[in-house]
């Protein structure tokens, strides 16, 4: 049995529906109630108490943070304890690239002590590490819809952002393929795209006009205090708005792990367009 963490989320609902089409036996765990694939068992459960995951005959476990295990008396470390000493054998980590490109934020300081206890923790592991997703652009789907405008900032500065289908494709190689044990993987998309020409591939998508409105610092740290402090907004817009050469640098681990290229942002928008509609 694979345990699958955040199974209800951009990453978490495509790995759980691609190991369950593999013919693996999986339990969706999320804390509320949800629709899983036919097959799949789902269970409530909290990471914040281990204690609370079925873990009993697991063979492997997909884990994701949600924000609060970040929080200060947090202890996701026990997670990794809790999944040992429940006879699981393999785990896949889903950390972030900020670890490596900008090491010294704490949330990515707690997230590399995370990753140290996965390492050391004497089971076969692999930590995926991505960056940007292409379903952010989830934020602009109200503005599409009501006004056909995208507004955002540094709107010619670009990333190779990332589809979470390919972090749900990785990760389920990961949790089946013993040739990935012991792994770092960092995942990107494979082309540089600024949010303009986002919103060209939306407008594409659509078939219909999208206009680009460009936010000042100010106007984006704003909406964005909406949704996170204003130290992770300043930290954000830091990231889109002056990236580093390793932000912007396109891995070659996607292909590498499965075999064909990454998803453009492009084909994301296709799969999504309902959104914006």
């Amino acid at each position: 049995m694979i345990v699958v963490t955040g199974a209800t989320g951009n990453i978490g609902r495509p790995l759980t529906r691609a190991l369950a089409e593999a013919g693996e036996q999986v339990t969706a765990v999320s804390r509320h109630a949800a629709e899983v694939p036919r097959g799949v068992r789902h269970v409530q459960a909290d990471l914040a108490r281990p204690d609370s995951l079925p873990l009993a005959g697991a063979k492997a476990l997909f884990v994701l943070l949600s924000g609060d295990l970040h929080a200060v008396g947090a202890v996701p470390a026990d997670v990794v304890g809790h999944a040992k000493a429940s006879g699981v054998r393999r785990i896949v980590l889903l950390s972030t690239q900020g670890v490596a490109t900008r090491p010294f934020g704490p949330t990515r300081i707690a997230t590399r002590e995370l990753e140290d206890v996965v390492r050391d923790s004497g089971l076969d592991w692999s930590i995926l590490r991505p960056g940007g997703f292409a379903s952010n652009a989830l934020w602009w789907a109200e503005s599409v819809r009501a006004r056909r405008t995208v507004a955002a900032p540094f709107g010619d500065v670009g990333l190779p952002i990332l589809d979470p289908l390919d972090i749900a494709e990785v990760a389920a190689a990961c949790l089946t393929d013993q040739r990935h044990d012991g792994g770092v993987y960092e995942l990107t998309g494979p082309e540089v795209i600024t949010p303009r020409e986002q919103t060209a591939a939306i407008t594409a998508a659509l078939g219909e006009p999208v206009r680009f409105h460009e936010l000042t610092r100010a106007e984006a740290k704003a909406g964005l205090e909406d949704l996170m402090p204003g130290e992770l907004a300043d930290d954000t817009l830091d990231i889109l708005g002056a990236p580093t050469e390793h932000e912007q640098r396109v891995s070659p681990d996607v292909e590498e792990v499965l075999g064909r290229a990454p998803h453009t942002f492009a084909d994301w928008a296709g799969r999504n367009v309902e959104a914006f509609r």
